[in-house]
């Protein structure tokens, strides 16, 4: 840990004594994580508090923590034995059609924000991280009166993983229609939607369907007969 990292880490254990459920390091960054229940003045303090001053929210986002660390892709030793994907039963890391999906694991709540915030006058960044208390009704406090660049920050979680900011005054559909059906960066959203849409001539105007396209595997299970599927035992016959 670098002055720099453990002057922050020391700042922030002073000034939010009690609130701070976990610390870590990673990458030259501090991650800390605190309640939902405390995010509103826990920012506050990151704000304001002149050891810390964290005059700027970088960006605000949704994470989904359903099958968690569960992936397709093991690419640690792909330079000898390929991708995981294609020669291997697929996990749950991607849904494709036709999979159950997985049931989420209860050792941490589904749903969190993450905000990455900067301090322009002491040039510290850091993580910070809080997890939504109910899956059903995901739901944490808007920073927007902390940090005005949260609005559409929020508006876009809000769309993408339907987790709601108490106090937001226009907590609306950014990126997706106003009546689009669920949220599609949850990992149990179809790949393919649940409705499209068309031009229909008769009525002269865009209308909703139900998808209309075939359930199918994206990307084909492929066998490689080549030495770095074949077995030792192989090789020598």
């Amino acid at each position: 840990m670098t002055a720099r990292i453990e002057q922050l880490s020391a700042a922030l254990s002073q000034c939010l004594s009690g609130k701070i459920r976990s610390q870590q390091e990673d990458v030259g960054e501090l991650t800390i994580e605190v309640a939902a229940a405390d995010l509103h003045d826990v920012c506050l303090q990151l704000r304001d508090h002149e050891s810390l001053a964290f005059d700027q929210l970088i960006d605000l986002c949704g994470v989904d923590y359903s099958a968690y660390g569960e992936v397709e892709w093991e690419t640690d030793t792909a330079t000898f034995d390929g991708f995981s994907r294609g020669v291997e039963p697929a996990t749950n890391g991607r849904l494709k059609f036709g999979d159950d999906i997985p049931e989420h694991n209860t050792d941490r709540p589904r749903y969190g924000v993450v905000y990455h915030l900067l301090s322009v006058k002491l040039n510290h960044r850091l993580r910070l991280r809080v997890y939504t208390e109910d899956d059903a009704m995901p739901m944490v406090d808007s920073v927007m009166d902390v940090w005005r660049v949260a609005d559409w920050f929020e508006r876009e979680a809000f769309d993408l993983f339907g987790i709601h900011f108490e106090g937001h005054p226009d907590l609306r559909r950014i990126l997706t229609d106003y009546g689009f059906v669920g949220h599609p960066f949850r990992k149990d959203f179809p790949l393919s939607g649940n409705v499209e849409m068309r031009y229909d001539l008769e009525q002269k105007r865009v209308i909703y369907q139900p998808v209309s396209i075939e359930p199918r595997v994206l990307v084909p299970r492929v066998i490689r007969h080549d030495n770095r599927y074949l077995n030792p035992e192989e090789d020598e016959a």
